[in-house]
């Protein structure tokens, strides 16, 4: 979990044209952006990883199928391609991905981190068979959950084993994927 460089946005979203570190934008609270990746398969499961134990940000919890930061210059279909490949091994392209929304998330998730992120939210359809290889330094496992069940959690609230992303945000990913099998 290298430092690196990321585009520091204003909190309207836009760019300021400034840089700087992941680290220093989370002590500061400087806006910036981040890519979340959700894999579905075609028979309605969704594949989930656990953070790694050493995570600086709920480390252990259960999170999206692929996530991390844009690096400076990046584009944020380059960022998640680049995460699918380095997180669990795999290579999509870029027409595999299907592009949701941009969505603010503002959060404070221990007293020395302040998270404020424009996140690109992505969805993508693979094969359940697909051959997973993870970097265990950011993933413990991963395991595909039934939409139903994923949707059950979030509806019980009793999701305290999965990343605090707001049942906003856990309805929204589960509607776009829901839609998305009915149209296969």
């Amino acid at each position: 979990m290298a430092d690196e460089y990321i585009d520091i946005l204003n909190d309207d979203g836009s760019d300021t044209g400034k840089i700087a570190l992941k680290s220093e934008a989370h002590k500061k609270g400087l806006f910036h952006r981040s890519a979340h990746l959700w894999l579905y398969t075609s028979t309605g499961k969704v594949l989930v990883q656990q953070r790694a134990m050493n995570k600086d940000t709920f480390p252990g919890l259960w999170d999206i199928s692929v996530a991390g930061h844009i690096t400076a210059g990046e584009t944020a279909l380059s960022a998640i391609l680049r995460e699918a490949k380095e997180e669990i091994g795999i290579s999509l392209r870029e027409t595999d991905l299907k592009f949701l929304k941009i969505r603010l998330s503002e959060k404070k998730p221990n007293p020395y981190i302040i998270d404020n992120e424009y996140q690109y939210l992505f969805i993508a359809n693979i094969d359940e068979d697909m051959e997973l290889t993870l970097q265990l330094e950011e993933v413990i496992q991963t395991k595909y959950l039934n939409v139903k069940d994923l949707n059950d959690l979030v509806v019980s609230n009793d999701s305290r084993d999965f990343v605090p992303h707001g049942n906003e945000y856990y309805n929204y990913i589960i509607e776009k994927i829901t839609a998305n099998l009915r149209r296969s």
